[in-house]
């Protein structure tokens, strides 16, 4: 059995690295690049979901992480 792992990477996308297979809501397979990582959107913003586009960079998104801490040091103030 081949591993996957899951990167959850700063203020972007989740890269997915190893053997997958990716399907919709439909139970319909979604083709990838096999062999080759794949980057899905966490920002929401892609216009190729659920694939990255690099929407983050353009729309500022911060993962939850920046953004639950920005929620805190704002609370305090």
């Amino acid at each position: 059995m081949s591993d996957v792992t899951i990167t959850i990477r700063k203020d972007g996308p989740l890269k997915v690295d190893g053997p997958v297979t990716l399907v919709d809501h439909e139970g319909n397979e979604v083709e990838t690049r096999e062999g080759k990582a794949i980057f899905l959107c966490r920002c929401g913003g892609s216009k190729r979901k659920p694939f990255c586009d690099g929407a983050h960079s353009r729309i500022g998104f911060a993962g939850a992480e920046a953004a639950v801490a920005a929620a805190e040091a704002e609370s305090e103030d």
